[in-house]
């Protein structure tokens, strides 16, 4: 992993102290500019180069080519998708990793599918959990807690998790999330969704996750 090197531009707002309990959370050394928002520095030249929309948070990540992210929402993510390797904070990194060491490796490593399916199966537990007497995550809409772990314990039959009936809440919302016209649609981009299909016909799953290891290159003999 690479070493961050952050400046946090940062004032007092509850937009912003997300970030920064983040950055501690994951224990990332930053550095923090606070601006003024008297002296309208948010609104200055140099600051609109980083955030054209001239809010706080943002960070410059000098570790990755001073590359700039802004809005509070993808700081978080963008912080933990570089800088949370063991998935504390953003679980569907773990259920990725379940389904590359159970579907997609090049090679069979017997511990790592043995940890990342464990801690998959952990995670269906926590949102079963979260899920009773509830139709959704948090609070009471549809949210983007429910986006990110939707995409991902649907295809469960990756990460080794042939059923997911011992979590019947889990399931119930699987079924329900998939059934709202906006998810159908985004399920359907690019092209047709066929994770039915896959699921059914091991012969299909046995063929897109050949092309899958081709087209990233993670067949061993390549």
């Amino acid at each position: 992993m690479t070493t961050p090197d952050i400046t946090f531009y940062t004032a007092v707002t509850p937009n912003a102290i997300k970030v920064s309990i983040v950055l501690e959370e994951l224990e990332i050394p930053y550095k923090v500019r606070e601006l003024s928002f008297k002296d309208e520095e948010q609104k200055q030249p140099w600051f609109l180069k980083i955030n054209p929309n001239a809010k706080v948070p943002a960070i410059t990540d000098h570790s990755r080519g001073n590359f700039h992210v802004f809005e509070s929402g993808a700081i978080m993510i963008y912080l933990c998708e570089h800088y949370d390797p063991e998935g504390k904070l953003l679980p569907s990194y773990s259920m990725g990793q379940a389904a590359f060491f159970n579907r997609y490796g090049p090679e069979k490593i017997p511990y790592a599918i043995k940890r990342y399916t464990d801690e998959t199966k952990r995670l269906y537990s926590v949102l079963n959990g979260a899920l009773e007497s509830k139709d959704i995550l948090v609070g009471n809409k549809f949210t983007l807690a429910d986006a990110i772990n939707f995409s991902w314990v649907r295809v469960h039959f990756l990460s080794g998790i042939e059923s997911i009936d011992e979590f019947p809440n889990l399931k119930a919302w699987v079924a329900r999330i998939g059934a709202r016209p906006a998810v159908q649609k985004g399920l359907n981009v690019p092209v047709p969704d066929n994770i039915q299909e896959l699921m059914d016909n091991s012969e299909k799953l046995d063929e897109s996750i050949k092309n899958a290891r081709i087209a990233f290159k993670w067949n061993s003999n390549m």
